[in-house]
């Protein structure tokens, strides 16, 4: 037993020595096997999808909601309280300034015209009198003169005389003051009665505006000034929206917008801005604006909700990808753009610029011919990379797709 130890201990240190070899070989091998296949992968071209890169017009476009008002209103009511009689238009009619759009019972205003013509007939007949009696004591006073010159009359009956023709002489100023008193009265109870037919009398603006709103009916009694109805300009008609400081600065007064509203879809109708709030609302932080656009045909209402897009800027000729070509690497922007062979890509860093749509303008060294669009965040500087050809048109127009 003491004779077999050491062969033992021997068989096993040699044994432990082949498998730690075999072992080695085998990591060896393997490691091989994974530097083959990572070089193979980094050796394989990457297949991406490209776009041309273009040069032209682009915009800055924003795009607001909002609503229309109309570009004037006139709340037609009368001036004199009453009994509608009749209402002559409704909504939806057209107005001509002046015309006569309602009538008041008149009863009580014509019986005030005529005991106005009777109290200027009373006036002028008391004014009539008092003229009567001062030429009566006109002549009175001539000939008690005379007769004071003679000796004949007294001085008392000269003085009596004289002041009852001061007192005729004031009389008839009341009864001229009567009569313009008198007739002031009917001419104001003429006016009282024409009150009675309610026009629509605006100023400014033009001759012709449609009714918007009927707030009465035949029959009902109303108080002076008390709103019949609501006339309205649609033509142009007005459009508000509201802006932040962010897009303010970029608007000016005859800028031109664009609009369009869900009651007519596909349609754009042309405005021009016409005033801008030189104020910002507390609440919201926004400024009002406010454009005017042609509307001939009224087709456009009051209290419909508009989009408006405005342009803020505009570059004449810019250099243009695709807005997915953009990326980033290194907290910078910049896009992949295609060798002239079409087998690498070469990274660019870009300055963006102006958004339209999936537009983007860029601003850069060598930007000219492709830029990758889809497959950029699998490449780099230099990485390999293979393009799938451009759908191509079979014989029968039928589309396939075939890659590389």
């Amino acid at each position: 037993m003491k004779s077999g130890g050491p062969k033992i201990f021997f068989l096993t240190i040699l044994l432990a020595g082949a498998a730690a070899g075999l072992g080695w070989l085998i990591f060896g091998e393997l490691q091989d096997r994974a530097g083959s296949s990572k070089s193979a992968k980094t050796l394989r071209p990457v297949p991406v999808e490209v776009a041309q890169i273009k040069r032209g017009p682009i915009a800055l476009q924003r795009i607001f909601s909002g609503e229309l008002h109309a570009l004037a209103e006139f709340v037609v009511a009368p001036k004199v309280s009453g009994r509608v009689e009749r209402v002559i238009v409704n909504i939806a009619d057209t107005v001509k300034r002046g015309q006569v759009v309602a009538e008041l019972d008149n009863d009580e205003y014509v019986q005030a015209v005529a005991q106005a013509q009777a109290d200027l007939e009373v006036a002028r007949a008391n004014r009539s009198q008092a003229k009567s009696a001062l030429e009566i004591a006109n002549r009175e006073f001539k000939r008690t003169e005379s007769l004071l010159k003679r000796g004949i009359a007294s001085d008392s009956e000269f003085d009596a005389v004289r002041q009852d023709r001061l007192a005729k002489q004031a009389q008839l100023k009341v009864g001229a003051a009567q009569v313009t008193k008198a007739e002031s009265s009917l001419e104001t109870a003429n006016i009282r009665r024409g009150y009675t037919q309610v026009t629509a009398g605006w100023t400014g603006g033009a001759e012709h505006r449609v009714v918007a709103e009927r707030y009465v009916n035949e029959g009902q009694t109303v108080a002076a000034n008390a709103p019949l109805l609501l006339i309205v300009d649609l033509n142009p008609i007005v459009g508000v929206i509201f802006v932040t400081e962010r897009d303010y600065a970029h608007l000016k007064p005859g800028q031109l917008v664009s609009l369009t509203t869900d009651a007519y879809p596909g349609e754009n109708y042309p405005g021009r801005i016409a005033r801008i709030a030189p104020i910002f609302r507390k609440s919201t932080r926004q400024a009002r604006i406010e454009m005017t656009i042609d509307n001939p045909q009224h087709r456009l209402k009051p209290g419909m909700f508009i989009s408006a897009t405005v342009v803020l800027a505009r570059v004449p000729e810019a250099i243009i990808v695709p807005e997915q070509a953009l990326t980033i690497r290194d907290d910078r922007s910049g896009v992949f753009i295609v060798s002239e062979d079409g087998q690498s890509v070469a990274w660019h860093e870009v300055k963006v610029g102006i958004r339209e749509g999936d537009r983007v303008q860029v601003e850069g060294e060598g930007l000219s011919g492709q830029v990758v669009t889809l497959g950029q965040q699998l490449v780099k500087n230099g990485s390999a990379i293979t393009i799938p050809d451009v759908q191509s048109q079979t014989a029968d127009g039928r589309k396939q797709r075939n890659t590389q």
